[in-house]
């Protein structure tokens, strides 16, 4: 079974995020090959990244409940998505201190950027943003980010898309992201580049 994790990069109440988060949890359900991993940054509250260590050169010795189960959960998974609204023209800050707690639980594996946003832009700086940070931690990070724009009309709180002038466009682009995702992931997980590599250097 491949395991992907869709991860929830905003903690705001009520958010928008909080939306499309419930509504591609009612889209998206387990298949015979795939099990997706609903991963939401409340159920992880991490304080401040303060440890001595830098996690992509040195494993975290002391690391609280909260932190391991992040990273546990992190490390559990063969790919990812990631959902994240745009604060001031990049990620928010608790999705930044939650992946300044990563190191080797990601390496090598693939990453979709979902983005959003009440205007015009649909979070675009973010999707930018963030592919730095991922690239830091070795991940794959697909080509094509999905942003949605002007999304605060198309999802209600009940999880659902409705009737807007966007949704018919956001419901094919996220379905096609999950395709995307899905494809990735399923690939390198049945050969890892990482282990490839090592094999042909033997």
């Amino acid at each position: 079974m491949t395991k992907i994790g869709i991860i929830l990069g905003s903690i705001r109440r009520n958010s928008l995020g909080q939306h499309i988060f419930e509504y591609l949890q009612k889209s998206e359900p387990n298949t015979a090959q795939f099990e997706f991993t609903w991963i939401d940054l409340k159920d992880y509250p991490l304080d401040f990244y303060e440890h001595r260590q830098t996690p992509l050169s040195e494993t975290i010795t002391d690391l609280k409940a909260n932190e391991s189960a992040w990273l546990d959960t992190l490390k559990a998974q063969d790919g990812y998505i990631i959902i994240s609204p745009e604060y001031d023209h990049a990620i928010p800050g608790s999705l930044k201190n939650a992946l300044d707690y990563v190191g080797p639980e990601v390496e090598g594996k693939p990453v979709q950027i979902i983005t959003y946003s009440s205007f015009s832009d649909g979070g675009m700086l973010a999707a930018e943003s963030m592919v730095e940070i991922l690239q830091m931690l070795k991940m794959i990070v697909l080509p094509t980010p999905v942003l949605l724009w002007d999304a605060n009309n198309n999802f209600n709180e009940d999880g659902l898309i409705v009737d807007a002038e966007n949704s018919d466009h956001f419901q094919a682009r996220l379905q096609e992201a999950f395709n995307d995702i899905a494809f990735y992931t399923k690939t390198l997980a049945e050969a890892p580049y990482q282990k490839y590599i090592h094999a042909n250097l033997d």
